[in-house]
């Protein structure tokens, strides 16, 4: 299973981006999802966090600010970003784990990461 996150690019502080992030291969189920973040010099911090059945959870930093969302038909994450911030600067990495297909009617368990997206945004 991979992950493809898109979307990320510079915005000046107020304005809004909304990041995607693609799941492919032999996906058998998709459970929890989520976007962290990691600011120069940071440690990677979560965002927020979506369960199969769309319970959601956010970072302090960004509750009332930032949407998460999921399109389970079409295995998509999404991230709106509103009323950006400098601070919230960073590469964004979505994640996902839940069950791959194997040989056979086999699964096992994956957690991935994709490959980052950089959100810049200016004062």
């Amino acid at each position: 299973v991979q992950l493809q996150a898109s979307g990320g690019g510079l915005m000046q502080a107020g304005g809004s981006l909304r990041l995607s992030c693609a799941a492919s291969g032999s996906i058998f189920s998709i459970n929890a999802m989520g976007w962290y973040r990691q600011a120069p010099g940071k440690e990677r911090e979560l965002v927020a966090g979506i369960t199969k059945s769309d319970s959601t959870n956010y970072g302090d930093s960004v509750k009332g600010r930032f949407t998460i969302s999921r399109d389970n038909a079409k295995n998509m994450l999404y991230l709106q970003m509103n009323s950006l911030k400098p601070e919230d600067t960073a590469v964004y990495y979505c994640d996902a784990e839940g069950r791959e297909r194997t040989k056979g009617w086999g699964s096992e368990p994956y957690n991935v990461w994709g490959q980052g997206t950089l959100v810049t945004v200016s004062s």
